[in-house]
């Protein structure tokens, strides 16, 4: 190895903290949150409606006997609707004693990177609120939008514990 990729190599290594991300996407966006946060990734199963709920909630589902609100990601984002696809994934997270389902149009993976690759988000992000972004990952020529869980479900009623 040489001695410029053995830095590189050890410049990696040593470079802090890694995160485990689960990463998704949302139209042509790709967005992350911490794996811990994620209970599972479960396949588009049937969702019911319910009534004056805000917009952006898509319906709640019975996961295994528990009643699971779920958040249409894009309607979240004031993205245009899409049709469901094949890919079309609901993300079961718990976070702080409150368990939501995310419908994204595709899971793409779980990815490590090294803390020091993620940034504060810029004060504008175009077509999403910066408000509900903790930081904008690094990955080469690609941007990977690490979601602010605290922010994104503080204003929902229907989450529950």
């Amino acid at each position: 190895m040489s001695q410029a990729a053995e830095e590189k190599h050890n410049s990696e290594v040593h470079d802090g903290d890694l995160m485990q991300l689960v990463t998704f996407r949302i139209g042509e966006e790709e967005f992350a949150v911490e794996i811990l946060a994620v209970q599972e990734i479960i396949r588009l199963m049937q969702i019911t409606m319910v009534p004056r709920a805000p917009i952006f909630i898509e319906g709640v589902i019975n996961l295994r006997g528990k009643v699971i609100p779920v958040i249409n990601m894009r309607k979240r984002f004031n993205m245009p609707t899409v049709e469901y696809s094949s890919n079309t994934r609901i993300v079961v997270m718990e976070f702080e004693q409150r368990i939501v389902g995310f419908l994204v149009d595709a899971v793409s993976k779980v990815l490590r990177i090294p803390a020091s690759t993620v940034e504060e988000a810029p004060p504008v992000v175009s077509g999403v609120g910066s408000e509900y972004i903790k930081g904008v990952g690094k990955l080469g020529e690609r941007l990977l939008i690490l979601l602010d869980l605290n922010n994104l479900l503080s204003d929902m009623n229907l989450v529950t514990p």
